[in-house]
Order: C-alpha cells, then sequence, then structure tokens
C-alpha cells in the first residue's frame, strides 16, 4: 500500500468504532447506575441519532466549501473530547443531557469525513477499502469484549474512563491525518435531488431504511440492560455484542458474490424478514443462551445485508455528484430520523409496557419497512444481480454507524 497511509487511517478507524463498542453497550448501563428512567435514559441516548438527522449534511456542505476536510475533522474531535469531560462532573439530567448533545454534534461529524478522505487517498482503487475499515470492526470487537471484561471487576463509574481514553485515541489519529486532494467532475451539473426522489423505488427504500433503523431502536437502547435483567454478566453481554459485530463481518465478505447471484430487492426482503425474527426473540426468549446467540447471529441479516443493498442502491440511483447528497439523505432519514424515534419509543414503552412488548414494537417496524421494499420496490426497478458488486467496498461504512451510527 505505498502512499497510501495505511495505518493512519486504520488507526482511526480502530478508535472510532471502540469508542461505539465502549458506548452503545454500557453507557445505558451507567445511566441506569445513576438512577435515571428509561425515558431519560432513551431521550440521553437518543442525542446521537438526534444529531445525525442534521450534523452529518452540515458539516459535509461546510467540507466541501471549503475543499479541506482534515482541519475540520481535528477540530471536531478535540471539541467532542472537551465535550466529554463535562460527564466526569455532572450527574443530572440537564447537564448530561447538554454534554451528550455536544458531544453527538461533533463526534458525528468526523466519520463521513474520514470516509470520504479514505476513498479520495484510495482513488482508483476502491477495493483496498475493505482492507481499511476492518481494522473498525476489530476495534469495536476488542472494546466491546475488554470493557465487558473489565466491568465485571471495576466498578460501572470506570466506564467514563474508558470513553475517554478512546477519545483520545481519535484526536490523535485525527492529528496524523493527511489531506487528500479531492475528487470533482465538474463537467456536467449535478442531478436535481427533487427529480430523484419522485421515483417510487426511491422514496420506498429510504422509508424502509428509516423503519429498519426504528426497529433497532430498543436494541441499541436497552439490549444491554434487557440481558443483565435477565441473568447475563457483563462479559457475557460483551460477547454477545461481539458476536454480531462478527456475524456482520462474515456476511461483509461474502456480499459481493451474493449481490452477483440476487438482486438487491431479494437480499432487503430476505434482511426484513430476519429482523421480525430477531426482535421477538429478543424481546420474549432472551434467557435462553442459545437463543440469545442466534438472535445475534441474525445481525448479519439486519444490519449487514441490509445496510450493503441499501448503500449499493443509493450509490446507484443517485448518480454522479448527487451521490453525497444520496448517502447525506439515507444517513440522516435512517440511522438519524429512525433511530431517533425507535429510542424514543422504546424508551416510553420499556417501563410502560415492558421489554416484551416493546421488542414487539421493533418488530413491526421491521414488518413495515418488509412491506415498503414488497410492494414499493419492483424487481424491475431493482438492480439486476452483479450490477452493484462494484460499489461493496462503499457498503462496509458503518455501524454504527449505525449498527451508524452508523453503528456495527
Amino acid at each position: 500500500m505505498s502512499a497510501l497511509p495505511y495505518w493512519r487511517l486504520s488507526g482511526y478507524y480502530f478508535f472510532h468504532f471502540a469508542f461505539i463498542g465502549v458506548f452503545s453497550p454500557y453507557f445505558s448501563l451507567y445511566l441506569k447506575s445513576l438512577s435515571f428512567s428509561a425515558w431519560d435514559i432513551g431521550l440521553l441516548m437518543s442525542q446521537m441519532q438526534l444529531m445525525r438527522m442534521f450534523a452529518p449534511y452540515l458539516w459535509g456542505a461546510l467540507a466541501d466549501r471549503s475543499a479541506r476536510r482534515t482541519p475540520i475533522i481535528r477540530l471536531a474531535a478535540a471539541i467532542s473530547l472537551f465535550a466529554f469531560v463535562a460527564f466526569f462532573f455532572t450527574k443530572s439530567l440537564a447537564g448530561l443531557l447538554a454534554a451528550m448533545a455536544l458531544l453527538a454534534f461533533f463526534w458525528s461529524a468526523t466519520l463521513p469525513l474520514v470516509e470520504t478522505q479514505t476513498f479520495d487517498h484510495l482513488r482508483d482503487e476502491p477495493a483496498r477499502y475493505s482492507r481499511i475499515r476492518v481494522w473498525g470492526s476489530i476495534g469495536f470487537i476488542v472494546a466491546v469484549a475488554g470493557v465487558g471484561a473489565l466491568l465485571e471487576h471495576w466498578p460501572i463509574g470506570s466506564l467514563l474512563w474508558m470513553l475517554l481514553a478512546t477519545l483520545v485515541g481519535i484526536l490523535a489519529c485525527s492529528l496524523l491525518l493527511p489531506e487528500a486532494p479531492t475528487q470533482r467532475t465538474d463537467s456536467a451539473p449535478p442531478p436535481r435531488i427533487g427529480d430523484i426522489l419522485r421515483q417510487k423505488r426511491v422514496r420506498a427504500l429510504l422509508a424502509a431504511c428509516f423503519a429498519m433503523s426504528a426497529a433497532h431502536g430498543a436494541y441499541y437502547v436497552f439490549y444491554s440492560i434487557h440481558l443483565s435483567a435477565n441473568g447475563y454478566g457483563t462479559a457475557l453481554v460483551g460477547g454477545l455484542w461481539s458476536l454480531g459485530v462478527v456475524a456482520e463481518i462474515g456476511v461483509f465478505l461474502v456480499m459481493a458474490p451474493l449481490m452477483r447471484r440476487f438482486s438487491l430487492r431479494t437480499i432487503l426482503l430476505v434482511s426484513f424478514a430476519a429482523a421480525v425474527l430477531r426482535f421477538l426473540l429478543i424481546g420474549w426468549y432472551v434467557e435462553l443462551p442459545l437463543v440469545a446467540a442466534g438472535a445475534q447471529l441474525l445481525h448479519a441479516l439486519t444490519f449487514g445485508s441490509h445496510h450493503a443493498a441499501a448503500i449499493a442502491a443509493v450509490n446507484r440511483w443517485f448518480p454522479g455528484r448527487a451521490q453525497g447528497r444520496g448517502q447525506a439523505l439515507y444517513s440522516s432519514l435512517s440511522f438519524g430520523a429512525g433511530g431517533l424515534l425507535g429510542a424514543l419509543v422504546s424508551g416510553w414503552s420499556w417501563d410502560a409496557l415492558g421489554a416484551g412488548i416493546t421488542f414487539t414494537l421493533c418488530s413491526l417496524f421491521a414488518l413495515a419497512g418488509l412491506l415498503l421494499v414488497l410492494f414499493g420496490v419492483r424487481e424491475e426497478e431493482g438492480t439486476p444481480p452483479g450490477a452493484d458488486a462494484p460499489t461493496m467496498t462503499n457498503s462496509l461504512a458503518a455501524p454504527g454507524d449505525s449498527r451508524q451510527e452508523a453503528r456495527p
């Protein structure tokens, strides 16, 4: 990988997703230790999704106008670290809410810009992206498993220091990132977004992605609490989270041949059907370890194959210089708006209706997405098998990303 800052880019991905690996599974447990209600926990955790509704688009527009991304990445990383320090000094709902909102606004700015930087460095070799992005998944697994083991012996308050360490790593890596020349093609006017959004298949896909993220709302906010209430220790909680990400990595490795054999519509339908089943299993049978493990393996479909197929469709249906705005819409509507709705609904229903009903509502969100794809994305409108295989390097963009956030 001559002339490519491989380790500097890989290091950033490692620490970015390590932060998610510490935050997503365990921060709700920390908030619960402060005696916050389920609604308060849902409100605090939903700030990540709320800020993802508009922050990436704003930061991306600023970076496009200045044609320099690295200074923005460094500034956002520094302010994210500064905002997080406030968690050491306040335990009130208002104080934590303000700190969380500030953290989320700047933290959510960095990954989309780093993704663009990575592809600009790769230029005509986008297939090499997966060799860099895989370090993000490794970082998540190391963090979620390691922290789970440590919290078996350390108090939950030590979680703040672990999160701080990942944010320091993010800042350090951002200071090492080199600027990459932007790649622009200005010879033709960009496609009109309004014309693209008037296509039924596009509206149906975006609405289905919104529903899928909403379906994951209770999972990202209350899954660890749910496991803990059913007798799982923090090491097992971390192990189950890691199992889901391992399954996600596995499906990414085989998505290219799958997309040559099956249409995007078929892959999306299977992904949504798996989500309907997965959240019913989590809601009603999580006390059975084998069922809990099986439900986590379905993360390969409910996030991995779903995200890969959705990214491929957006790349194809938003051509040329509309791709950036298409990805911003996908991220904002799914991980942002959909994740926010799922977090707030689960925050209300967790205490009012219980875990089983809450995850049943998640299954209903997934069912709504299934119907949107079934009736809104026709086979002849979808991408024929094989057509999108070259874009699979893009499909590895995070979780988290939502898992993203995007999340893993």
